[in-house]
This record gives C-alpha cells, structure tokens and sequence, in this order.
C-alpha cells in the first residue's frame, strides 16, 4: 500500500507537469552568441557579422548593425563574430572577434560605428557591459577585470580576480555588483566600483560554471558539473542534480522562479527557487540553448546554438 501511494503521487506529479511551447520563433542572420533588451526591441549578435534589431511588438527584424568580413592571411574572407552585445542610452557596446587571438571593442551609436578598444591592445573580453554611468566593465577568459572610462580612453581599474578561467558574469539589477564564476565551480559577488570580493559563493559545484543569473540577491548557476546551484539570501545553498550538462540558467525579475536547461532534447526546466521543485518544461529549441533572458515574471526570451531566437510565455507555476 505504501509502494503504491509513493509511485501514485509520482505520477499525479509527473502528470500535472506541463510542456510550454514557444509563442514565437523568429529567424536571425547567423548562430546567435548574445542578446540584449532595450526599451522594446531585441539586439541579437551573431556569428554572421550581424546584430539583428528586433521590434519586439512586431515580432520582426527592422534593422541591423553590420560588420565588414575579416581578410586572412590566406586571404579568405570570413564572417566577423559579434561575442558580446549591451545597450545604455542609444549606444550598443560590442565584442568582436580580430584576425588575432585577441578581440576588438566597438560603440555603435547615432553617429556611427567606433572602434574604442583594437585587438592590437591584446584584450580577450568574454564579457562586456555598460554600468550605471556608462562606463564599461569587462569579463576576460583570464579572470581579469577590467573598468574603462572610453570618453577618456584610460582604465579605472584592472584587477586579477582568479587563477581559474571565466565561465559566467552578470550584473546586478542596479549595476553596482558583479556575479562571475569561474572553473573551479566558484562564484564571486564584486563590487562593481572599487573590484572588492565582497563573498564568495564555492558550496554547490565541482567543476566549471557556464552561466549565472542573479536577481533579488539570489545567484543560480548552470554547472559542466550537471548541477543548477541555488544560493539564496537568508537561507543555506542548495544544487539540483541534472541528467545532462547544464549550459545556461534563469531567474524571473522576483527571484521566485528558476530556469535551467535539460536533457539531450534541449529542454528548459522550470523550478520553485525556495523549494527546488520542477515544474513545467519548455520545449521547441533545436539546439542546446545557451542564454535566458526574463522579460517580466511570465515572459521570457531564449536562444541557443542556432539562428533562432524563442519567445515564451510561462503559465502558472
């Protein structure tokens, strides 16, 4: 009696679960490495030398900021990647890749397209974004931090945070701290300003940390590890244990809902941050998704390995 009650409730569960499908799915120019809201349209950089403007009421592309191919050694032509993209008053800031190893950095504003930072200066940013003031905060792959004024061409600070490699970073919601996390399965909450370590985060990974999303001082992290770590405010860590790599997580504006990717089918799985329960499941990408984004508390946008950006709306959960 007991056996079936426990295996009764398992099913009632797994049947009150939901797959969402996407309410949209718009087309881009290439594979999609970034994307940004702002003010009601979608910025999406791609690996096909383009960031496609997206108006996000019409669900379409109205305009594009477009790069010149890379010239080779070879002399081949070949699509200039666009790694990073942010916006902050009409500017858009962007990472692109160099014919080096090294990246460059671009303003695209009213006026034009403005290189700010050459691949000559030997900078590898992962990360770019603007802070409050409209200075610019950079992530390298060598866990380097980096704070550059480009009206003066002069860093503010450029401080060393860890011997392990970059895996995520975001900025808070008031853009006055920094969430990175690295190989070695640690987080770091820095104060964007002065690059203090104001804590560290290290109880829920043993491996590399792909992705981190932040909101209402709660931290989730997307693990090589297979773990969705949870690091809540007044309350002690936790991790959810999943079936496959986990390579991008979200967290809805009031840190209640939680989202992580799952499975070889390229799921989204939705989960309660305060009890670790999963609910829903999103499903419709074609590739493994890589960046989450909560528009409000319902809507969110999606993208993967792939020259599609997905639309979602969740129900109640």
């Amino acid at each position: 009696m007991y056996k079936f009650s426990i295996i009764f409730l398992l099913s009632l569960l797994i049947t009150n679960a939901k797959e969402i499908k996407p309410i949209a799915i718009i087309e881009v120019s290439g594979l999609v490495s970034d994307f940004v809201e702002d003010k009601g349209y979608l910025y999406v950089a791609t690996d096909a030398g383009s960031v496609d403007i997206i108006d996000l009421s019409q669900q379409k592309i109205v305009k594009q900021i477009l790069f010149q191919p890379l010239l080779t050694a070879m002399g081949d032509h070949i699509a200039t990647r666009i790694h990073s993209v942010d916006r902050y008053q009409g500017k858009t800031l962007l990472v692109t890749s160099g014919i080096s190893a090294y990246r460059n950095v671009w303003i695209e504003d009213e006026e034009g397209l403005k290189k700010i930072i050459d691949e000559k200066a030997h900078i590898m940013p992962k990360y770019a974004y603007f802070n409050k003031s409209g200075q610019i905060v950079f992530g390298t792959f060598g866990s380097d931090i980096i704070l550059y004024d480009h009206q003066e061409n002069y860093k503010l600070y450029h401080s060393h945070i860890s011997e392990s490699t970059m895996g995520g970073m975001v900025l808070s919601e008031d853009k006055e701290k920094m969430i990175i996390a690295d190989e070695s399965g640690t987080v770091r909450i820095i104060d964007l300003n002065s690059s203090k370590v104001e804590q560290v985060l290290d109880s829920e990974h043993v491996d590399n940390i792909y992705r981190v999303a932040h909101s209402k001082g709660i931290t989730v992290t997307a693990g090589q590890d297979r773990r969705v770590g949870v690091y809540l405010k007044d309350k002690n860590a936790y991790h959810i244990k999943s079936d496959f790599l986990v390579y991008c997580v979200g967290l809805s504006p009031s840190g209640k809902i939680g989202l992580y990717s799952s499975g070889l089918n390229h799921d989204l799985q939705i989960f309660h941050i305060q009890t670790g329960k999963k609910t829903d499941r999103l499903v419709g990408h074609y590739a493994t998704p890589n960046k989450i984004m909560f528009i409000n508390e319902n809507a969110l946008i999606s993208a993967g390995d792939e020259n599609r950006i997905f639309f979602w709306m969740l129900k109640n959960n």
